[in-house]
């Protein structure tokens, strides 16, 4: 079967790294093609080929809706997999990542580079709402972003769900990510008790801590029988990834523990890919 790669997006949202871990993972990558060849180039492909196309603002003759239609027309051959991979950012960051490398926004050549964005994201909106998978790299490492590509790519070859369990603090903000949100700032804080506060929700002690209150089993309980029901019915819907994000104040404690005991009790499931982010940790890490 050939499998078909649509990457686009936002500019400046992480499309040329996408194509370079796609070409890492095997696929044959052809940027910037013209929408007028690229039922040309399916049609010439080999029954196995792998084929990552990037595919934005800057292609000639680009039309979102002409994208979308060809995408919907792709899908109903059954000898082809067809996948849209939509890149995203939030505005402030892409505004940060033009001025920083100096380079021309697609839409921008003759406004503000402010106007280019919000003129891009408008043009870009209903290809979005057509993706197979969003990424969102506003705050994604280039690890982390390969981590989300091979796992999508995996799932796709053994048609799995992949999902992705993230703890976070509510400082920081909500993980754009996610799809489902669990909050646990309700159970007690080990951050009060001086011997913990050093401690993390890998460690031993902040588990022991954690599983002593009262409302604990409950709420963990209450979680994998929601995840028990959504499991099998995102499967059939054919979802591809599940983000599930645990959160509380400082994402060091009671998320993290709550996060790795929904990790294991995932693979314990053997229905999916799981992959697992202490996203305030590895910032720590990172700063060290």
């Amino acid at each position: 079967m050939k499998r078909i790669v649509i990457v686009s997006g936002m500019s400046g949202a992480g499309k040329t790294s996408v194509l370079k871990i796609l070409e890492d993972s095997g696929f044959e990558v052809i940027d910037n093609l013209p929408l007028s060849l690229l039922q040309q180039v399916i049609a010439g492909a080999s029954n196995d080929s792998r084929i990552a196309v990037g595919i934005d603002a800057r292609t000639r003759d680009f039309d979102c809706e002409k994208l979308g239609d060809l995408c919907s027309e792709i899908k109903k051959n059954p000898d082809i997999a067809e996948k849209i991979i939509f890149l995203d950012c939030d505005d402030e960051h892409l505004l940060r990542r033009f001025t920083e490398t100096r380079r021309s926004h697609p839409l921008a050549k003759n406004k503000k580079l402010s106007d280019g964005i919000a003129q891009e994201r408008a043009l870009m909106a209903s290809l979005r709402d057509k993706a197979s998978l969003v990424i969102d790299t506003t705050d994604l490492k280039i690890s982390q972003l390969r981590a989300i590509v091979e796992s999508e790519i995996n799932a796709a070859s053994v048609k799995e769900l992949v999902v992705s369990v993230i703890s976070f603090s509510y400082r920081e903000g909500l993980p754009r990510e996610a799809d489902l949100v669990f909050d646990a700032r309700f159970l007690r804080n080990p951050h009060y008790e001086p011997a913990l506060r050093p401690l993390t929700g890998r460690d031993a002690a902040i588990g022991d801590y954690i599983r002593q209150d009262p409302d604990y089993s409950v709420f963990f309980n209450k979680i994998t029988d929601l995840l028990t029901v959504l499991l099998p019915r995102f499967m059939q819907e054919g979802k591809s990834r599940l983000t599930i994000a645990v959160g509380c104040t400082g994402g060091k404690h009671r998320s993290v523990y709550i996060a790795e005991q929904l990790y294991k009790w995932l693979l314990l499931q053997k229905k999916c890919i799981v992959t697992l982010t202490h996203r305030e940790l590895d910032r720590i890490k990172q700063e060290k």
